[in-house]
């Protein structure tokens, strides 16, 4: 019987007891940081996770109006998806020691892909509202749209930030001559574009707003009163600061829905376009094209940038995803009009993936809206520090250094 050679001994783990000059680099404190809203800030590394501080800090009814979308809000699910499901491709071997952002919106650069998204009843959210926005806008370089149920004026925007890329989105409203008196007002304050939204000839049902009862202002119902408990700063700060004032009307005191439904025309078609480049001769974004047909009849009146939108989600149900449409829009259009593309983006590689589809640039909405309920202007800050951190990351981890590189070889759709 062979003899099994014997295991050889385990070295026995020699311990010492720890010197102060060894334990020093290891006991670091972080410095306390006293301000609840930095604090909150610090930690939110994403999106989502500004997402998730702006439920705690607001009450349901306007979490749920920025949050939401239409009916069973499949449109905006499937467009999340897709983000998701996409696959970036890496080349590798590249330099990219130096990641440049710039891009290039209606002949004028950007500093990073994107832009900032017209949202309504922003004050709503917080009460900085729009003037948070546009003075990010301003220091960051990134272009702000205002819209016109914006509850800042005009005027209001474009003074807290005379630095500031500014374009106004357009309704049509039934009274024709409100909307000229926008656009003049808006040319008179220096805003560079307009942007007409062509998806909205009624309101969607927006089936969250209905189920919590928001209004605009929000009415002291036995159920706000409870919120208000819970979110006692949000409360205060509208109850102290200015009363809501509108970009485009003085007061309401009704739903979204029933405002919506009680301006905007919804006999407006292509031949009324005249009529807008009439009272407008600046550049011209036509928002909210959802199939290729549209595209390239917006493109051969000649706007100088079509936004491909379902509007976030918040209209019709199940409409077409905007960043399926990409490839062929930007075919069919052949160049006479920049192609744009929002809904579902959360994040920077979000981004980086419609440019590589073809996509000139991007507008982001709920994404710095999160971060305005998170933080006010702070929040929107590290809305767009967070997309800015994460369209360098992704860009130099696909090898690219400049917007203009990427192309279809760095994406594929599922």
């Amino acid at each position: 019987m062979t003899e099994q050679p014997s295991e050889a001994p385990r070295p026995r783990t020699v311990r010492q007891v720890p010197r102060w000059r060894e334990l020093r680099p290891l006991l670091r404190a972080k410095p306390i940081q006293l301000d609840p809203t930095e604090r909150r800030l610090e930690r939110a590394l994403s999106i989502a996770d500004l997402r998730r501080a702006a439920r705690r800090r607001t009450p349901r009814s306007v979490f749920d109006y920025t949050d939401g979308a239409a009916d069973a809000e499949i449109s905006l699910r499937r467009a999340r998806s897709l983000f998701r499901q996409l696959e970036l491709r890496p080349s590798i071997l590249h330099d990219v020691s130096a990641v440049d952002t710039t891009t290039p919106m209606l002949g004028r650069d950007a500093a990073v892909p994107f832009a900032f998204a017209p949202t309504g009843f922003t004050r709503m959210m917080h009460h900085e509202g729009e003037t948070a926005v546009v003075r990010v806008a301003g220091r960051r370089g990134i272009p702000y749209a205002l819209s016109t149920m914006g509850t800042t004026s005009i005027e209001d925007v474009a003074a807290a930030s005379p630095e500031a890329r500014k374009w106004f989105q357009l309704y049509v409203w039934k009274d024709r001559g409100a909307g000229e008196d926008l656009m003049a007002r808006a040319r008179a304050a220096g805003y560079e574009a307009l942007m007409l939204t062509v998806d909205v000839p009624v309101a969607g049902a927006r089936l969250r707003d209905v189920r919590n009862g928001f209004s605009i202002p929000p009415a002291l119902t036995v159920r706000t009163v409870l919120d208000a408990a819970t979110h006692p700063a949000w409360w205060v700060n509208l109850l102290t600061t200015r009363p809501l004032t509108f970009a485009s009307l003085s007061t309401w005191d009704g739903t979204v829905a029933e405002l919506l439904d009680q301006l905007f025309d919804p006999t407006m078609t292509f031949a009324d376009l005249e009529w807008l480049r009439a009272s407008w001769d600046g550049p011209l974004i036509i928002k909210g094209i959802q199939t290729v047909e549209d595209a390239r009849r917006v493109a051969e009146v000649g706007a100088d940038a079509i936004v491909l939108s379902n509007h976030g989600g918040r209209q019709l149900d199940r409409a077409p995803v905007p960043l399926r449409l990409v490839p062929d829009v930007v075919e069919a259009v052949a160049g006479r009009s920049e192609v744009w593309v929002d809904t579902g983006i959360m994040s920077g590689a979000d981004v980086v993936a419609a440019l590589a589809l073809g996509a000139d640039a991007t507008l982001v909405g709920r994404a710095y809206l999160y971060g305005l309920m998170a933080g006010g202007e702070r929040g929107v800050d590290r809305a767009a520090e967070i997309l800015t951190r994460e369209v360098r990351r992704t860009m130099a981890l696909l090898g690219v250094s400049r917007v203009g590189e990427l192309g279809a070889r760095h994406v594929r759709l599922p």
